[in-house]
């Protein structure tokens, strides 16, 4: 009996051993992981420089912090600095690949493809359009940034505000960098305050809070009639075949990709997000629009909600080619929105195609981010002039159908206040980037959040606790009057 279990166990060890000298555990992404750590660091060092006008020891200290291994330190290393020609270098020929990135005008950093060297930085987009005219520091709030004293509501308790600046800026989580907080109610500043080495004309990045503008714009142009959100999206699928008439994903729309369920399949949730997808377009020079248009089938599309860079591509792509030609499309962020809420400081950024990543790449500050939230508690308008319509604001704020049983957290591009949160209202909603970029609307409140972070790690700042705190300032029984 002890021999035929002995047996028996050395067959299962044997039998184990076999297995695992087969398993696939071989990182084969592990070069394109290399380029792609080279080449967020080239972005983010060159953004740091020469967009958000900080110094070396800033963007290390800060810009860089979530990145594991950092080429060198502010002091020096495997890296090139051009301060003349705004070029960034990560990496050498010992210590490959190369990664470059250059500041373009209005629009901040490209980064090249790992062949390119900066020979061909005069082909790089650029923003062509001049600045907004007149100087907003003679321009009263919100058009441009002349704020006069005024005193709190007498509703508002000063004391709790001060309490939710606190709450948000001294984190018990180190990995928790509160860069600016501001409060608007009632189209007022109520409450701004920054980190040192912060002020209101720091730029910083938005990551994924620059879906909810991509939403917008898109918003426009169906009001237009220039797009349908319940329309195929009409693009030419990657790869090309002779049957793409009989493509199924000639049945996605713009709403499965703006709800985030193209039923595509999906590379940011599968730990690839820094090895291949939307990161090689990020990072790694390679066109957003190749990338998101080759991608198959996998579920049917608005069955299933899947967060994936990719989705919001897509949407931009139909956007561009809902306006036609190129210069259009270059102009179109600036002219339909920015310029007319005075969102001065806002470079919404390109791959080195043209092509905005409006997925998560436009830099910009927290003053410009209220406006943009204004426009959403102004219910779409500004000035009197209807720029988003209430539709497209009640189609942002509907959960996404996929979401339903999942607690309806999720809908246009934009967040919303999950099923299990029952100490915030419900009306609010939020966009959200990664290291903690959030601009929440609480209409019944009459109430703009903007915080702006730089965390790393785990990360874990929570909108919707933020808004809890700055609620407390509120009286509980309050509701807007207008």
């Amino acid at each position: 009996m002890r021999r035929n279990t002995l047996l028996i166990t050395i067959l299962i060890l044997a039998v184990s051993a076999a297995y695992a000298q087969q398993s696939e555990s071989y990182d084969y992404a592990g070069s394109n992981r290399k380029m792609i750590q080279h080449g967020v660091q080239a972005v983010l060092c060159c953004n740091g420089l020469f967009t958000s006008h900080r110094t070396l020891e800033q963007v290390y200290d800060q810009e860089l912090k979530y990145l594991k291994e950092p080429v060198g330190t502010a002091t020096g290393g495997d890296y090139e600095i051009d301060w003349d020609r705004k070029t960034v270098t990560i990496g050498s020929e010992e210590n490959g690949p190369i990664m470059r990135a250059a500041f373009r005008t209005g629009i901040g950093c490209v980064i090249l493809a790992p062949d390119q060297t900066f020979d061909v930085i005069d082909d790089l987009p650029v923003q062509s359009l001049p600045p907004l005219s007149g100087d907003p520091t003679t321009i009263a709030w919100p058009e441009g940034d002349l704020v006069k004293k005024q005193t709190l509501p007498d509703y508002i308790d000063s004391g709790r505000l001060v309490e939710a600046s606190n709450w948000s800026f001294q984190r018990d989580s180190q990995e928790q960098v509160t860069l600016s907080l501001l409060v608007v109610h009632k189209g007022q500043i109520i409450l701004e305050k920054y980190a040192e080495g912060v002020d209101m004309y720091t730029k910083t990045r938005t990551w994924s809070t620059a879906k909810s503008v991509a939403t917008t714009l898109i918003g426009m142009l169906v009001d237009q009639g220039k797009m349908s959100l319940d329309q195929p999206l009409g693009i030419e699928w990657l790869p090309e075949e002779h049957t793409s008439e009989n493509d199924p994903r000639s049945a996605i729309t713009l709403r499965h990709v703006l709800n985030m369920s193209s039923g595509l399949y999906t590379v940011d949730n599968r730990r690839m997000e820094y090895a291949t997808g939307s990161g090689l377009s990020y990072w790694a020079g390679a066109s957003s629009v190749n990338g998101a248009r080759n991608r198959g089938l996998i579920r049917a599309p608005g069955s299933y909600w899947d967060y994936e860079n990719y989705d919001t591509l897509l949407a931009v792509l139909a956007m561009k080619n809902a306006l036609g030609d190129e210069q259009t499309y270059r102009e179109f962020p600036r002219k339909a929105l920015f310029d007319k809420i005075g969102m001065r400081n806002t470079f919404p950024s390109t791959d080195r195609f043209g092509d905005f990543i409006f997925s998560s790449q436009v830099y910009t500050n927290a003053r410009d981010l209220a406006r943009f939230g204004m426009l959403y508690q102004q219910n779409g308008i500004w000035n009197g002039e209807r720029l988003i319509s209430e539709e497209w604001i009640d189609f942002v704020r509907t959960p996404a159908p996929s979401t339903v049983e999942r607690g309806n957290f999720y809908g246009g591009q934009w967040w919303l206040v999950p099923d299990d949160r029952t100490d915030v209202p419900k009306d609010a909603y939020s966009t959200a980037g990664n290291r903690g970029q959030y601009v929440i609307v609480v209409p019944s409140h009459d109430l703009v959040i903007v915080r702006r972070g730089l965390d790393y790690g785990r990360q874990g700042f929570d909108r919707w606790d933020v808004t809890r705190e700055v609620l407390k300032a509120f009286p509980q029984d309050y509701q807007s009057k207008d």
